[in-house]
């Protein structure tokens, strides 16, 4: 009797679990593909853990209001190119002013060159890069939660994207961390350099890192922690810290 008492209250434990936040990674290119694209997919999967489900997806239909609504963040990996259509920039903006969450990996910033909201909600967009070497990151602000576990100065290799414009100067940008071009060759931006930043958009949160062009980056413990941080953020939900729950 104690035994079926104990699977009903199980069951009913069970029953009313709420189902974890959901993600959805976006990495459709119309232009060049990062090699590392599955290794970032595979490594946001292990990140969110249990927290979060994630979904996949390549495809730019699935960017409807119905759809966008199952989700709390939608990462762009690497995408690069014109990847949606006129509804599905319509869809994707409400969905953002409505309160959904956007991250951005590395090439995000080489996507929608020529949709000036999605200038606006990222800050900036690629305008090239040097050689992929090494440099040192210069973090500004540790009080965020994406850039509290890193060094002051950040020593690492990737490819150094530079802007069309200074993010620093689109109001609503908060910088996070910046590039010291005395560290390496062919930075571009030798006055002022960001590098991660975030910001609000209406309702809803927005968040960039222009690392992750090298498989070897989601790899790094560092940057897993940096971008698991960033797309907690973005999404809005309280996560227990890891170990802690």
């Amino acid at each position: 009797m104690v035994r079926v008492a104990l699977l009903l209250v199980l069951g009913l434990i069970i029953a009313v679990a709420p189902d974890p936040p959901r993600v959805l990674v976006f990495s459709k290119t119309a232009g060049f593909r990062h090699a590392s694209i599955p290794d970032g997919m595979k490594c946001i999967k292990e990140i969110l853990g249990s927290d979060f489900a994630v979904d996949a997806t390549e495809d730019a239909t699935r960017f409807t209001k119905e759809n966008l609504g199952r989700y709390r963040v939608v990462v762009f990996l690497s995408t690069t190119g014109d990847v949606l259509d006129a509804a599905q920039q319509s869809a994707f903006q409400e969905y953002i002013e409505s309160g959904g969450g956007f991250v951005g990996v590395h090439a995000a910033t080489d996507t929608e060159h020529g949709w000036p909201w999605y200038e606006e909600m990222i800050g900036a967009h690629f305008a090239g890069h040097p050689d992929i070497q090494k440099a040192t990151v210069i973090v500004e602000d540790r009080t965020h939660a994406s850039t509290a576990m890193l060094p002051d100065r950040w020593d690492r290799t990737d490819e150094w994207y530079r802007f069309n414009r200074n993010p620093r100067k689109v109001d609503g940008i908060h910088v996070l961390a910046r590039m010291d071009e005395t560290t390496y060759q062919g930075g571009g931006m030798p006055d002022d350099h960001p590098c991660m930043w975030w910001r609000e958009m209406k309702s809803g949160r927005s968040w960039y890192t222009a690392g992750g062009h090298t498989k070897e980056s989601f790899s790094e413990p560092l940057f897993k922690e940096h971008l698991r941080q960033g797309i907690i953020w973005a999404s809005n939900v309280a996560v227990p810290a890891v170990g802690k729950k």
